[in-house]
């Protein structure tokens, strides 16, 4: 079928794309997207590691590829042609009067359930009151006496040992974020002012936690084909400055990749970190409302 075809009206607030226009659109996301994938595949052809950058591909289950694989807005549909159908297949979409759509009915129950579950976090994440008291300590835990000291291969700590240890000894650690708190050293954790656990991870879960905001990646590709590439694109965006910060604020010497230290051992130090953590929380809340929005919109007939 032709772009000139009859086509059905898109409902108030919806558009449908040509086929020039959304092949425009998922060039330039290619583009944008390999200008980080491709680094990584090269690094890791060659056997090196990056210790700021790799974290976003490794750690983060969504594939490279799949990050470069442009999907439509959820407000947008694609006229119906042979380039389209040939990309845009079942079961994620359908043709419908023309033109290829969404096809939620295709979701299985389990998958419609972590939906759900995923836009119950957010909701939940928006509505408490953020904390900007942590200055960064997780990763001054996690290597707390010498424990799995990571990138030390590549990237010494910048501080000794001992000095490293008096910190986390003398500082307040109030970590919310259990994917972070599951990684201090044993004789860390007790320290943590915020109990924490497997079961209750999400309760603790608050806008103001930079791994709370960073994931805002992992729930987007989560909720993906459903949300499209341009809201994954901007939370995978997000993703990456958060983690320059969380590195730079770390007890790693990065100055040979091209990271100034966050000095929060520093009363100065620390003014920068919540400075830019505010910055970045700001971010975050306008990527969760939008990812809130477009995944209720999602899931709506599903109940």
């Amino acid at each position: 079928m032709s772009d000139t075809a009859e086509v059905q009206t898109a409902p108030t607030g919806e558009s449908v794309l040509t086929t020039a226009e959304w092949q425009a659109r998922a060039l330039a996301h290619v583009e944008r997207v390999q200008r980080w994938t491709r680094p990584y595949r090269e690094r890791r052809s060659r056997g090196e590691a990056h210790p700021v950058y790799d974290f976003l591909f490794q750690y983060y289950s969504y594939s490279g590829g799949r990050l470069e694989t442009w999907h439509p807005s959820a407000h947008e549909h694609l006229i119906d042609s042979p380039e389209a159908r040939e990309r845009f297949s079942g079961p994620a979409y359908h043709v419908l009067n023309g033109v290829i759509r969404r096809n939620m009915g295709a979701l299985l129950p389990a998958e419609g359930e972590t939906l759900q579950q995923v836009l119950h976090v957010l909701r939940t994440t928006r509505d408490r009151a953020p904390n900007f008291g942590c200055y960064g300590m997780h990763e001054w835990a996690m290597v707390y006496g010498g424990h799995d000291i990571r990138h030390a291969g590549i990237a010494p700590l910048r501080l000794s040992q001992e000095d490293v240890d008096a910190l986390v000894e003398s500082r307040p650690v109030a970590c919310s974020h259990f994917d972070a708190f599951r990684f201090f050293a044993p004789a860390a954790r007790p320290m943590n002012r915020i109990p924490l656990t497997w079961h209750t991870r999400y309760e603790m879960e608050q806008p103001g936690c930079i791994h709370a905001n960073m994931d805002l990646y992992r729930w987007a590709y989560t909720a993906m084909p459903w949300i499209g590439s341009d809201l994954l694109w901007d939370c995978f965006e997000l993703a990456t400055t958060l983690r320059v910060l969380d590195m730079q604020a770390g007890p790693y010497d990065l100055r040979a990749f091209g990271f100034d230290p966050v000095r929060i051992e520093t009363p100065d130090g620390r003014e920068e970190y919540q400075q830019r953590q505010r910055e970045m929380s700001a971010r975050g809340g306008v990527l969760r409302t939008r990812l809130i929005e477009a995944l209720a919109e999602a899931v709506r007939d599903l109940h």
